[in-house]
């Protein structure tokens, strides 16, 4: 168990926020990243605390719905009806999984199917399963005073289709104590970085920005349905 010990002072934390940015300039990531979205990572570094610097802090959790508690039915609409479960995520944010008109919703917290991403999916028809491989949540988080977890955002790839073409869709969810709703979406074929540009971007930008009406979408806009 990590023990907290007294706050760093101002000239510490200055200190520790350029050495995390020295090390991350010199990651492949960084080189990955367009300027303008290096900018505001940058941007939002320098304006973040000490504790919240470190860039590879996040957290994996898996769905296996045979270990999950089956919930009643999924209303999405008032039209579409499905299923729904319950499943372990991080300490304090379990899961919700949902499934309705050949579509995939998912919330994250205490609470989940209360909160706005049960209710989110993609237009096209999608999944969050591709053979038997288990879906994987990607956990951005940060390292709290008491050495916990607090996850910002999450990151999920959805396998979409329409009219017989298939796309890979990476959804970065806002997280906090009280929501979670979809914040940005990209194609991950049409970019080959498209898992560090969802990452940089939800360092960025998950924590400040307010649910939107719709997902951003960030990178080249390719052919895979959305």
């Amino acid at each position: 168990m990590r023990i907290a010990t007294a706050r760093p002072v101002a000239g510490a934390a200055r200190i520790a926020r350029t050495c995390a940015l020295a090390a991350f300039l010199a990651t492949p990531l960084a080189s990955s990243l367009t300027s303008s979205l290096l900018a505001s990572l940058l941007a939002s570094l320098l304006a973040s605390p000490a504790a919240a610097v470190d860039l590879h802090k996040s957290r994996l959790s898996s769905i296996d719905l045979k270990q999950c508690k089956r919930l009643t039915s999924h209303r999405a609409t008032s039209l579409i009806d499905g299923a729904s479960w319950r499943c372990a995520g991080i300490k304090g944010y379990p899961v919700y999984f949902a499934e309705g008109d050949q579509r995939h919703f998912l919330a994250f917290g205490p609470n989940p199917q209360k909160r706005r991403s049960a209710t989110q999916t993609l237009g096209a028809f999608n999944s969050i399963f591709k053979g038997r491989r288990r879906p994987t949540i990607e956990w951005r988080t940060d390292t709290t005073a008491d050495g916990t977890q607090a996850p910002f955002a999450t990151i999920m790839r959805f396998y979409t289709s329409h009219e017989g073409v298939t796309g890979e869709i990476l959804v970065v969810t806002k997280v906090d104590p009280k929501e979670s709703c979809q914040l940005a979406v990209i194609d991950a074929r049409a970019n080959p970085d498209a898992m560090a540009i969802a990452r940089a971007w939800a360092i960025a930008e998950a924590r400040q920005r307010p649910c939107p009406d719709h997902p951003e979408h960030l990178g080249v806009k390719g052919k895979g349905p959305l």
